[in-house]
Order: structure tokens, then sequence, then C-alpha cells
């Protein structure tokens, strides 16, 4: 005798299984990312000229990333001008190394395209998922400071 799952009885189950995994808010300790990442020294206002992007590694040594001073205001972007930006330089479609180019960030190896000034929204190509930005923030004596990353960095389950 086989039993039938009736549309009625699946949604309830579906949602008896959701209710059980999450009670108590162990399912987003088990499957959330850390939210404790570094505050790291990117770079200093000073030294960073507009459209010269500087690499470096955050929130670890294997995750490069890219800081760019765009020369118009940017969301999410810090400084005197709002202008200065921060993202994971890996591809959101198979984590190929970004480059910025013409003020856009572009991956070289089936050409999506980026845009930094707007959250690193993907506009063309084959990634679908916006580039991980990296929040910054400036202290008084010009220093760029990393503080978190918002987005999964492609290839990880969770970034820190």
């Amino acid at each position: 005798m086989t039993a039938i799952l009736t549309r009625r009885r699946f949604v309830q189950l579906s949602v008896a299984s959701v209710a059980l995994f999450s009670a108590g808010g162990r399912a987003a300790t088990w499957f959330a990312p850390s939210l404790t990442y570094p505050s790291v020294k990117v770079g200093n206002v000073a030294k960073i000229e507009v459209g010269k992007p500087a690499y470096f590694n955050y929130p670890d040594n294997r995750s490069q990333a890219v800081l760019v001073k765009l020369g118009r205001e940017a969301l999410g972007g810090v400084g005197k001008d709002r202008d200065l930006v921060a993202f994971s330089a890996s591809c959101t479609h198979m984590g190929c190394g970004v480059q910025y180019k013409g003020g856009r960030f572009v991956c070289p190896c089936h050409q999506s395209m980026f845009d930094p000034a707007k959250n690193g929204q993907v506009y063309q190509g084959l990634a679908s998922e916006w580039l991980p930005q990296i929040p910054l923030r400036v202290e008084p004596n010009g220093d760029v400071i990393a503080t978190a990353v918002e987005g999964l960095i492609w290839g990880r389950v969770k970034n820190v």
C-alpha cells in the first residue's frame, strides 16, 4: 500500500521542518557565516590615486580583494568624495580574478562586468551575483580600514 503525499500534507511537513530546524536560532549558527571580521589597514587616502586599483588580501590570505578610488560618488563609498570602494577580486561566476578597467570590474575568463559605483552590480556576462563589497572606514589619520564582507566570496561556504 503506497501513501499519497497531498499538496496540503507537503506544506504541513515543510512548515514543520522549517520550524523544527530553526528552533532556538540554532540553524543560523550552523549555516550562517561568522560575523566577526578582522579590521585590516588596506591603504591611506593620501596614497590612493583615482582609477589605479590596489590589490590586498581580505578577510584572510586566501582571498584577494581590490581597493579603488573611482573619482565619482559610489554606493557604500567612503572618504571625502565618497568614491573609495573595495570588493572581492573573485568573479562570482567561476572565481576568476577580476580586473579594474575603464571604470568597471571585468572578468577576463567569461567577460562578466561589474559596476563598482553600484555596489558591484553585475550588468554583463555570465555572473549572476554582485561582487561581494568590502565595507571600509577612514581613520582620522587617513588610513583606510577593511571591516567586513557583504556577500559570499566565490568558492566558500563562509567568508571567515
